[in-house]
Order: structure tokens, then C-alpha cells, then sequence
């Protein structure tokens, strides 16, 4: 998935969370906005470049320890409800994170 897609993805993760979990219905709050800015800037600074795999299986871990867990439970949370907010773009990641596992020789 190239990093843009991968970007837009990422900030509705965080938008669906904030909205639930938060209670912000037009704007994310403080704490989510950062962790949305910090995941923007990662991916533009991603060493793999446009060959990056999703971040979940990458050999790198570019994130710092708190935004790794802050990003882990918005995608706990988020990933599983995507498919009823976003079908379309739930469906194309697990397509592409089966084409990755296949690839890497996961099952």
C-alpha cells in the first residue's frame, strides 16, 4: 500500500477512535491529533521508502514506545469497526495484508 493511502487510512483510524472513544464529534482532540501528526511525519520519513511494508510487519520500528501503544489500541479499536464506516478501504488493507503475508512466507 503506498504511503498516502496508507496516511488516510491511519488518520480515519484515529478519527473513528477520538469520535467514540473521546466523545469529538468534528475535530480530534489534542491527544489524537498529535498521535495523527506523529504517524504523518513517520511515514514521510520512512527509510523503506515506497517498497514499505505495513508498519505492523516491518523489521523497523520507527515509533517511539508511548505512540506505538497509543497507535496499537486506536487500531485495536478502529480496525475492526472500519469495515462498517469504511468498507471499501477495510477490505482493499486485508487484501494487501494477506499479498504481504504471503509474500514475507505468514500465514
Amino acid at each position: 500500500m503506498e504511503r498516502k493511502k496508507e496516511g488516510e487510512v491511519a488518520r480515519l483510524m484515529i478519527e473513528l477512535y477520538c469520535k467514540k472513544k473521546h466523545k469529538h464529534k468534528k475535530e480530534l482532540c489534542p491527544y489524537c491529533q498529535a498521535l495523527a501528526d506523529y504517524v504523518e511525519v513517520r511515514l514521510e520519513k520512512c527509510p523503506q521508502g515506497e517498497n514499505k511494508p505495513f508498519c505492523a510487519n516491518c523489521q523497523i520500528h520507527c515509533y517511539r514506545k508511548d505512540m506505538r501503544e497509543h497507535i496499537r489500541q486506536v487500531m485495536r479499536y478502529s480496525g475492526p469497526r472500519m469495515i462498517f464506516h469504511h468498507p471499501i478501504l477495510a477490505i482493499n488493507h486485508l487484501i494487501e495484508t494477506k499479498k504481504e503475508n504471503r509474500k514475507n512466507g505468514k500465514k
